[in-house]
């Protein structure tokens, strides 16, 4: 989007777009109310693709998960499909009640929900990032082109490597979000992750995009 563009939103030197995370605020609200942990569906992915349970894009099968690590927080996250390695920040809540993204000044680094699982620990791990800032592509730009059975790696601080299999891909719109969809546990007892970042095209009426790109991935391995 043009510098112009990001100019008419005051809030954007601190958040992607008001919008964008705000809706973040339901998700964890339910997520309090222990409505996220979404069962297992045998009938398939997220996305509807009700024969695509176990495999990825192509012909090949999406690798079984691994037992869940021991909680430890997040240091880096690397996505060799995108070349992305960028340091991870662990990030609460701001006045408002949604996830606090890393400052604009800090475009190539993540944010962690704090309060929540750590990657590679039971439960479901939140990455958010910037699409984009007022003059350059921002950490997540690509995140959308991520396809099922390409990786995602967390470094942890206890020295290992989370390696997680991406199993869908969704961009939601705003105007129709479900929060349990975007951050409720897939499958009971995995250890998950969401990367999260901006999506759709960028309204110059509301300042801010018109859907969030939403990464699900699930833990397949460790390295040390």
């Amino acid at each position: 989007m043009s510098d112009d563009e990001h100019g008419r939103s005051t809030g954007t030197g601190r958040l992607i777009t008001a919008v964008a995370w705000t809706v973040l605020l339901l998700g964890l609200w339910l997520w309090g109310r222990d409505v996220t942990g979404v069962p297992a569906n045998p009938s398939g992915p997220a996305s509807g693709d009700v024969a695509g349970l176990g495999r990825d894009a192509g012909t090949g099968y999406l690798p079984a998960p691994a037992k869940p690590l021991e909680r430890s927080v997040p240091q880096r996250v690397d996505i060799p499909e995108l070349g992305v390695q960028a340091p991870v920040v662990a990030r609460g809540l701001d006045s408002r009640g949604a996830i606090d993204p890393p400052p604009f000044d800090q475009a190539g680094v993540v944010g962690w929900y704090g309060a929540g699982a750590t990657p590679g620990a039971a439960g479901t791990a939140l990455l958010v990032g910037h699409v984009d800032t007022r003059t350059r592509p921002a950490v997540f730009y690509k995140l959308s082109t991520l396809t099922p059975g390409e990786t995602v790696r967390v470094v942890r601080a206890d020295a290992k490597v989370a390696e997680f299999t991406v199993d869908d891909v969704e961009v939601l719109p705003n105007d129709h979000f479900d929060a349990r969809r975007a951050y409720g546990t897939r499958v009971a007892g995995r250890a998950e992750l969401r990367l999260i970042t901006c999506g759709g095209v960028f309204d110059p009426v509301s300042g801010g995009y018109t859907a969030n790109v939403v990464v699900s991935a699930y833990l397949t391995g460790t390295a040390p």
